[in-house]
């Protein structure tokens, strides 16, 4: 929960968890983990793992410092061995594309549709309690359980520890995974969970609803009194509970939708569809904006027009909560995936809206290509990481009106040919 980490992403595939902030380790850790970076081609080497234990026992001296137990410690870092295949995963998450149709093909499936109404009927009073207590809708509760672990048919098997430990020991995002591994080490401590509780995904993402660590400490319930907060075991009761707490404490408008589908009038101007330019649904009516049936969307409060898929695609008239689910996870292919499944299994129907098929996800290399030509050209991306945020959103868009294209800010293939074919 809080922005697990994920291989799932409007630019990736899956489904585990987004990245939430990691508990600040010392400076000191740093300087003491060596600068590695093996060689994932070959089987982990002796050096390699001799090195992995090395760091272990550094590692413990500075959890002790953090008030880590050495009975936990005793009991939980013997035996632990370097994973070299999550340090591969987590390395190369961003190669794996897919369109947000694609994505929303496999996530809104028919069998997922269906299975999501049979667990809501099957668990109908828990997640009325849930839903009276904490206002969030049951039916988001269910999406995200059901996007995270197929309604709690795959938790994921893997060592929480270990993969966080290899995670920590690599250098790419070392104190964030520290930060993590710490506190599954605090969860141990607290006695919330066994040692052979902690199993999940190769990101060490846990439970019904694929919990960092961190995010389980700030956010876990026990809403079924035993003592405690139990999101691994067979009843969801405490995961599906904890689920909404944390969108609760996120922010969540009890009421409010996270989106609605809108038809958009001819004409109508795209470069007011930008996550910053909010309008009460009433105004955007007067502007021609309309839900699918042609009536004025309800005054649910302040909502932007997103076009995932720039104009030629759905799109979407999106509330305060869709910014909650995205605490959750970044991608807005994983907020629509939610917010569309939520509606499906409360009996609404599909997306209306026609996609662009024909279009390609662009790779990490064409959307680094992207953002370098679009800065080259005087369109500033700010940053050249890959990743297709706001900033380079209005980069596109601002390129678009300077060549005189319909200015969606849909960073394209076609846009990034006609970069290449300028230069």
């Amino acid at each position: 929960m809080i922005r697990f980490l994920t291989s799932l992403a409007l630019c990736l595939g899956g489904s585990v968890a987004a990245e939430t902030p990691a508990t600040l380790i010392p400076a000191v850790a740093q300087s003491l983990r060596p600068v590695l970076r093996p060689d994932l081609l070959t089987p982990v080497s002796q050096d390699i793992e001799a090195q992995f234990q090395t760091w272990l026992i550094e590692f413990r001296a500075r959890a002790l410092t953090l008030g880590i137990t050495p009975a936990t410690l005793n009991a939980a870092l013997p035996g632990l061995s370097y994973d070299a295949e999550v340090v591969r995963r987590d390395r190369n998450q961003a190669e794996f594309t897919k369109t947000i149709w694609d994505y929303l093909d496999t996530a809104v499936s028919e069998a997922r549709i269906a299975n999501g109404r049979k667990a809501v009927a099957r668990h109908r009073d828990l997640l009325a309690r849930i839903e009276a207590r904490w206002g969030v809708d049951r039916h988001v509760v269910a999406a995200i359980w059901g996007l995270e672990s197929a309604y709690g048919a795959v938790r994921g098997g893997d060592s929480t520890l270990r993969s966080l430990a290899s995670l920590a020991f690599d250098t790419r995002r070392a104190e964030f995974f520290e930060g993590q591994l710490i506190a599954a080490l605090r969860i141990l401590d607290s006695g919330d969970a066994r040692l052979r509780d902690l199993r999940g995904s190769w990101a060490g993402a846990m439970g019904h609803t694929q919990f960092m660590p961190t995010s389980y400490q700030e956010h876990a319930v026990d809403f079924t009194g035993d003592g405690r907060r139990d999101i691994w075991s067979d009843d969801p009761s405490d995961a599906l509970a904890s689920t909404a707490a944390y969108l609760k404490a996120n922010g969540w408008v009890s009421g409010q939708p996270w989106g609605i589908e809108v038809l958009l009038p001819k004409g109508f101007d795209l470069t007011t569809a930008r996550r910053e330019l909010t309008r009460m649904p009433s105004d955007w009516a007067a502007a021609g904006v309309r839900d699918l049936e042609g009536r004025a969307v309800p005054d649910h409060g302040p909502a932007s027009i997103l076009l995932p898929a720039g104009h030629s695609g759905a799109a979407f008239m999106i509330f305060d909560n869709f910014a909650v689910i995205e605490t959750y996870n970044t991608a807005d292919a994983y907020v629509i995936g939610v917010g569309h499944l939520a509606d499906r299994i409360a009996g609404g129907g599909p997306i209306r809206g026609n996609w662009p098929r024909a279009d390609r996800a662009l790779t990490l290399d064409e959307r680094i290509e992207l953002q370098e030509r679009l800065t080259a050209a005087g369109f500033n991306t700010q940053k050249i990481d890959g990743k297709i945020g706001p900033l380079t959103i209005n980069a596109v868009r601002d390129y678009q009106l300077d060549q005189g294209l319909a200015p969606d800010g849909y960073a394209s293939l076609r846009v990034l040919e006609r970069l290449r074919s300028a230069s």
